[in-house]
């Protein structure tokens, strides 16, 4: 009897592996200062997209004065930060995770889902939240608020010394880990 259709396909149209069980453990941490520079260099491209994301929101509801509609934009920009980020974390990485080498994937070492993506996005603002919900009572000038809330990202950055893995505590809560990631050069000629 011949050979059904199926058993004569090549080996590399089979489902890939799933990985190791303890692959994870093998996913390093990158460095802190690497994690910290991507980090701000994903603020700087931030820029632009709020810069864009302004515009067509002051063009969209047709605003004359930047502090007219000053709630309604903070939303709009909320989310449209959450569309990038879930999208390119969806993906493994954001422009500036690539420029750093460095990629999001779940607990297991494999990619993760737009919803894992969308609940790491949410407790990132961890960042930010605390020490802007400390300090909006007291009406302080933006010098001092800046202190604060860049005294509590240093804190937050540092106290993933504290991780058995050296991660984000907002990762850990995600179930996700940023691992060094270096695609291999070709070989010299």
């Amino acid at each position: 009897m011949p050979a059904s259709p199926i058993s004569r396909l090549p080996a590399a149209t089979e489902p890939a592996a799933a990985p190791h069980p303890d692959a994870a453990a093998f996913l390093g941490a990158p460095p802190l200062w690497r994690r910290m520079a991507c980090w701000l260099y994903e603020g700087m491209l931030m820029f632009g997209i709020v810069f864009i994301a302004g515009y067509l929101f002051g063009t969209l509801s047709q605003t004359r004065n930047a502090l007219d509609n000053r709630h309604a934009l903070q939303a709009f920009l909320f989310v449209v930060f959450g569309i990038y980020f879930t999208w390119f974390w969806a993906k493994g990485q954001t422009l500036a995770m690539k420029t750093w080498h460095i990629r999001i994937v779940g607990k297991d070492g494999r990619a993760i889902s737009q919803r894992r993506a969308l609940a790491r996005y949410a407790l990132s603002w961890l960042w930010f939240l605390p020490p802007l919900a400390a300090i909006a009572p007291f009406q302080l000038p933006a010098g001092e608020s800046a202190v604060i809330v860049l005294g509590w990202v240093a804190v937050w950055a540092l106290l993933s010394r504290f991780h058995p893995e050296r991660q984000f505590w907002h990762d850990a809560l995600a179930g996700t880990r940023l691992v060094h990631f270096q695609l291999p050069r070709p070989p010299r000629r």
